[in-house]
């Protein structure tokens, strides 16, 4: 068990997943970062760290690498802007946190769906370890190099960890992820 006290989530306290991890951070007297720029509108704000443009210059990263990695189109000329900075903001989150937790969906490219990817992605680049609840198939999966495999009860080991994950949060994801803290924090 991690000591409450000394614990910090690192999110963009989006709607959806991540503001329910941030939520449930909170309920759990844990610490909370949450990363935004200039223009972005998290819903979450406790913890809020608006990164300048020349932070997140240190975090940079072409909008064509992670298209290329992902395998899959993003946004290109007058919305690249503001889609970069969002990638930026991600690579913040992952490199600040020492385990990664995401909810979506695992894709059979092995990759996870929307921009929720590019984090599990920077995530394995960064060789952190990395839980997906995937939604679909109601399950925690960890990345081993190469596949996933199931998780059963993944608890929050580390002080700083990242939650993130998709704005579609289903019952199941918003369960998982106040099943996650609980295992973790138990009171």
């Amino acid at each position: 068990m991690t000591d409450t006290t000394r614990t910090t989530l690192f999110s963009g306290g989006a709607a959806g997943s991540e503001a329910s991890f941030g939520a449930a951070a909170e309920a759990h007297g844990l610490d909370e970062v949450t990363f935004s720029f200039e223009g972005h509108k998290p819903q979450r704000l406790r913890g809020l760290r608006v990164l300048s443009p020349e932070d997140l210059a240190l975090r940079d990263v072409s909008v064509q690498y992670v298209t290329r990695l992902m395998g899959r189109g993003y946004p290109s000329h007058g919305d690249e802007g503001s889609f970069r900075a969002l990638i930026q903001s991600i690579c913040w989150q992952v490199i600040s946190g020492q385990e990664v937790f995401v909810v979506g969906e695992i894709l059979p490219d092995l990759t996870v769906r929307g921009g929720t990817g590019w984090g599990a992605e920077f995530a394995k680049l960064c060789d952190k370890p990395l839980f997906v609840f995937d939604q679909q198939r109601l399950g925690w999966f960890r990345w081993e190099p190469g596949r996933w495999n199931p998780a059963r009860n993944p608890l929050i080991s580390k002080t700083r960890f990242t939650g993130t994950g998709t704005r579609d949060l289903t019952e199941a994801g918003a369960q998982a992820i106040c099943d996650l803290f609980s295992r973790s924090f138990p009171r």
